[in-house]
This record gives structure tokens, C-alpha cells and sequence, in this order.
């Protein structure tokens, strides 16, 4: 096949012990999947209909680059979260087959331009400038069920420059990863390359130039970045 211009650059992200990359096909992020940053954002909890939004596959930033401050924003927040890989698809994925399609995990941060958010819903317009921009979606290395099973629970963690800003245990998710791939795969059909960002816990606040961020999933994958 013949293309007009060249092809774009695939992302991807690194497979921890390994020399491959893992190609990334669309990002597919859960809102409000911890009761306490709901409470936090003046949110209520819906426990029966997830809330999802998505971010371009070329937000990521991969292997520890340098994260940087976005335009158009005054109020960039962190919003640390457990990373699902999926090695397989499709579409109504029933909830007791839905980890089978699981590749790995990692950790990663949902940067989010909250005062375009608040602007937006306020408005009640679409809030897709404050989550979708470039480099939104910083993530770690992923690690291959192989290596780190399914974790049911872990500590999630974010410090800036050495303060703990955020912490929870994955087992506080209001919907987890089965439920979160057979919910999305009643919308989309699902495909090997997706990334899930499984929501944040409590604990978000604001981001500046020179900041220091490490993010952790237990000891299953670790993310380190500057904010420049």
C-alpha cells in the first residue's frame, strides 16, 4: 500500500524485561471510578453507568521523557491511575472472560487542564480540550500478566517533589478491570493496542513547571517524570 504522505508514528511503550514495544491503538479513560474523588470534585458516584472519555493515542509519553506543561491552562492537575494493556478484543465481552484479553499493567498519570474542565461543564459543553491534549497521558513501562499476574489489590500512589499527594488501593474502584472491559466493549469494540486508564483516587491539586512526579502501582510498575 502506497500512502499520500508518509505514515505516522505508531506510539508505544516499553514491555519491562523485554527488548518489544507495545503499540498503543486508542487511550479509553473511566471517570470518577473512586467514591472519594467524586466527593472530592462534587460528583456524585453512578454505580450503575460508567462515565468514559478518550485521549489520542499520541498523548503518551513514554520512557521517562519529560512531561510538558501545556498551553491554553493556568491549573494543570495530576491524576495518577493503574494502567490496563489489552492483547485482545471485541465487542459485549463478557464480564467472567474479559481479564483473558489483558496483556499488562502499568501506571500512568490522566493530566487534566482543570480549569478548561470546570469552564466546559459549567457550560455544559464537552470537556475534551481539558483531557485530550499532547503529552496528557504520561505512562510507565508495562508488565506482562506473566510477570505480575492479575492484581486485585495494590497500592496506588503519587508523590511531587517528595510529598505524598495521592494514595489508595486499586480494590477501592468503584467498577474494576473485568468491569471495566465489558463496559467499555459494549460501546466499542475493543482491539489488542488499547490502553485503559482505570480512574484516579482522591487527593488531585496542581501541577508546576519543575515539578518532580513519581508515580507507583506497588511493586508492579513505577513511573518517574519532571514537569517542564
Amino acid at each position: 500500500m502506497t500512502f499520500a504522505i508518509a505514515a505516522p508514528f505508531v506510539p508505544s511503550l516499553p514491555v519491562a524485561g523485554d527488548d518489544m514495544r507495545f503499540p498503543i491503538r486508542r487511550i479509553y479513560c473511566i471517570g470518577r471510578n473512586y467514591a472519594e474523588h467524586a466527593k472530592e470534585m462534587g460528583a456524585s458516584v453512578e454505580r450503575s453507568q460508567p462515565m468514559f472519555f478518550m485521549k489520542p493515542a499520541d498523548a503518551i509519553v513514554a520512557d521517562g521523557g519529560d512531561i510538558a506543561y501545556p498551553s491554553a491552562t493556568a491549573d494543570l492537575h495530576h491524576e495518577v491511575e493503574m494502567i490496563v494493556a489489552l492483547a485482545r478484543g471485541g465487542h459485549d465481552i463478557p464480564r467472567e472472560h474479559a481479564l483473558d484479553c489483558v496483556f499488562g499493567y502499568g501506571v500512568g498519570l490522566d493530566l487534566t487542564r482543570r480549569d478548561l474542565q470546570a469552564a466546559a461543564k459549567a457550560k455544559g459543553h464537552p470537556w475534551d480540550a481539558a483531557k485530550g491534549f499532547d503529552a496528557s497521558a504520561p505512562a510507565s513501562a508495562l508488565h506482562r500478566v506473566a510477570d505480575v499476574g492479575h492484581p486485585r489489590r495494590a497500592r496506588l500512589s503519587l508523590e511531587v517533589n517528595g510529598e505524598l499527594r495521592q494514595q489508595a488501593d486499586i480494590a477501592d474502584m468503584i467498577f474494576d478491570v473485568a468491569a471495566i472491559i465489558h463496559e467499555l466493549s459494549r460501546l466499542w469494540t475493543l482491539a489488542p493496542g488499547d490502553l485503559l486508564y482505570t480512574g484516579t483516587p482522591a487527593g488531585v491539586a496542581a501541577l508546576r513547571r519543575g515539578d518532580r512526579v513519581v508515580a507507583v502501582l506497588d511493586d508492579i510498575a513505577r513511573l518517574e517524570g519532571r514537569i517542564v
